[in-house]
């Protein structure tokens, strides 16, 4: 039944009476600073940070304030922004950052401490309505204003299911028995999908799966965890939902495909970044406007916890070292961050305030505050995004070759990973 799918994509001097509007038409009021100052802000690019740039923008035309955004491929962004931190060159006011960034840019230090600025304007901008400010804090202090949160949640037709007489899945076997309902449905092209088309890929799948089965990546000493009896169930289950659902042809979708084609009705269930659920009510993009319902993602046992992590997509940070004095490159980020600007917002993605919910047309939030809130977390030892992220990329999609055992594959995997480890020092070092 699986057919080819072809994929589609400062506080100083006097109030002005006159405010700058950004680009959602709410004014950037905040006072001219004394002297001429230039904000530069860089990040990557993609449509929801497109919409906040433009809102820190919104500043332009305060007297004496001239703020410049860049934004940037992902890569080259983060390449850019590194080379400036590092040379401490001072040509950022404002830099994008993410929850790994920031542990990892505060520990040579990088950034600028934001807590007595959050403090201080707490009541002003309601900055307790910010989710996700956990994310962007080391050893106490808070140096990023999270700008969105990110989950991966189930999108699904709701007519499909009633149509079949399938529940909301809450379970990853529950996906794997409505997929065998759905496969002869003929109106689609698959019953579900799951982002597996890149070793990265099943590495997230896979890891968070296991998470929601009580297993861990890594042991307190660096030594491999993942190959015990979790990991191989974990790995089994995979590669069943993929012969349950998905097929050959559904490994290929990327996260792209997966959106695309559930919103053009051609697959009935995908889980998918939370992200990518505004587009599902945009009738430029998707021909079943307000007909996708969502739901938190599969938990991997009844009862258990929601198999995903959750939190703090990107954020906005301010340089240690900087031409511009934090407290006017603060101001600018939260009148960009107000709760005007992230309703509007929330059409593009999934915004950091918790407000917004209850004021925005944003359907699939409540979903993302339950997932986020009862998701898994995953360790944040460095040796796991250095180490244990790359081995696994490379080890489990050889799963599909069916000439290795989830057992054999996984103490292979542990195997390479514990020689890269010992190497850079991560165990017994």
């Amino acid at each position: 039944m699986y057919r080819k799918f072809v994929p589609l994509m400062l506080l100083v001097g006097l109030l002005l009476p006159a405010m700058a509007v950004s680009a959602d038409g709410h004014a950037c009021d905040i006072a001219a600073p004394e002297s001429s100052t230039s904000v530069n802000a860089i990040g990557w690019t993609y449509p929801i940070i497109d919409f906040y740039f433009g809102e820190l923008e919104g500043c332009n035309e305060v007297d004496n304030l001239e703020v410049s955004t860049q934004l940037l491929d992902s890569g080259t962004a983060n390449s850019q922004i590194e080379l400036a931190l590092a040379s401490g060159s001072g040509q950022y006011g404002i830099v994008m950052t993410t929850q790994a960034s920031v542990n990892s840019y505060v520990d040579v230090g990088w950034l600028h401490p934001l807590s007595d600025l959050i403090e201080k304007y707490q009541d002003e901008y309601d900055v307790a309505d910010v989710g996700g400010l956990a994310d962007m804090t080391v050893d106490g202090v808070i140096y990023g204003i999270p700008m969105e949160r990110n989950t991966r949640l189930l999108f699904y037709r709701p007519d499909l299911l009633e149509k079949h007489g399938i529940e909301v899945p809450q379970t990853w076997d529950d996906i794997i028995a409505a997929c065998h309902v759905l496969q002869d449905e003929e109106s689609i092209l698959l019953p579900f999908t799951v982002n597996l088309h890149a070793g990265w890929a099943w590495r997230l799948e896979f890891t968070e799966l296991m998470l929601g089965l009580g297993g861990k990546e890594i042991n307190e000493d660096g030594t491999p965890a993942f190959n015990s009896e979790i990991g191989v169930q974990a790995l089994e289950k995979l590669v069943e939902i993929v012969n349950a659902c998905m097929g050959e042809e559904g490994l290929n979708y990327s996260i792209d495909d997966s959106q695309t084609g559930i919103a053009t009705g051609d697959i009935a269930i995908v889980h998918t970044w939370a992200s990518r659920a505004a587009a599902m009510d945009d009738p430029d993009f998707s021909d079943y406007v307000g007909q996708i319902e969502f739901a938190p993602a599969p938990s991997s046992y009844e009862g258990g916890p929601y198999a995903v992590t959750g939190g703090t997509g990107a954020g906005l940070s301010i340089p240690a070292v900087s031409d511009v004095d934090p407290e006017i490159a603060f101001l600018v980020i939260m009148e960009a961050l107000d709760l005007g600007s992230q309703v509007e917002a929330a059409k593009l993605g999934v915004v950091s305030r918790t407000a917004v919910a209850e004021v925005a047309d944003a359907r699939y939030l409540p979903a993302v505050d339950a997932t986020i809130n009862g998701g898994v977390t995953g360790s944040q030892e460095p040796v796991v995004s250095v180490v244990y992220t790359a081995i696994m990329a490379q080890w489990l999609p050889q799963i599909m070759g069916g000439e290795m055992s989830a057992q054999e594959l996984l103490d292979a995997a542990a195997e390479a990973y514990t020689e890269e480890a010992t190497a850079q020092g991560f165990i017994g070092g």
